[in-house]
């Protein structure tokens, strides 16, 4: 029985590796040719597996995609939403948030994925869907429970806190990731992008500061 055990769990570490592996070539092929210029054959080169292979874990590009798309969004989300209820330095916490997420928004790679999931959600609405889902709507989620416990611990005054943490993350954008999105300039360097968070906090905090 125990060796059974064992066995059942290297053949799932196995196949969990595998689609890893097959994940990462999918990167690597969708960001370089896009959705529609990929293939799957060209992903199962990039990833080292047959095609064959490649159709047991995933039964098409579609769901490859799918797939690819909510792993990066929920890993990031995971990586940048896991705020500390009790820290009692809300404006400390919220741009230290701030300046991870912005600086992750305005990666080159993820960029280029928000324009491939924004171009092939007019086919697959689903894709678009599952991007939201996984990545902006888990955000302010884990946000807006922050808030909440700032709330009850009376050092912030939120009605809606779900709409102020929409509110603070649209402030630390404020038109940064539009300008890549669309070509029209460059990476914001670090001075431009801490000053954009110190003010979004500070109008944040000026909103939804403790009452008076």
């Amino acid at each position: 029985m125990a060796q059974g055990a064992v066995l059942e769990r290297s053949q799932a570490q196995h196949e969990g590796d595998k689609r890893q592996q097959i994940l990462e070539g999918a990167r690597i092929v969708f960001l370089s040719a896009g959705f529609d210029g990929a293939s799957m054959g060209e992903i199962a080169r990039a990833a080292g597996v047959s095609k064959g292979t490649l159709y047991v874990y995933f039964e098409s590009k579609e769901a490859l995609f799918e797939a690819l798309t909510t792993q990066e969004k929920a890993s990031l989300a995971e990586a940048l939403f896991t705020l500390d209820a009790d820290d009692p330095d809300v404006p400390g916490v919220l741009t230290r948030l701030g300046v991870s997420f912005l600086t992750e928004m305005c990666r080159p790679e993820h960029v280029s994925l928000v324009r491939m999931v924004i171009g092939a959600s007019e086919k697959f609405p689903r894709f678009g869907q599952v991007y939201y889902q996984a990545g902006p709507a888990c955000g302010v989620d884990r946000l807006s429970r922050y808030l909440d416990a700032q709330v009850q611990a009376g050092r912030l005054s939120i009605a809606d806190t779900e709409l102020a943490a929409r509110h603070f993350l649209h402030l630390c954008q404020a038109g940064l990731l539009t300008r890549l999105l669309f070509a029209a300039g460059g990476i914001a360097g670090e001075a431009e992008m801490r000053h954009q968070i110190d003010e979004a906090v500070r109008v944040f905090l000026a909103g939804y500061g403790p009452a008076r």
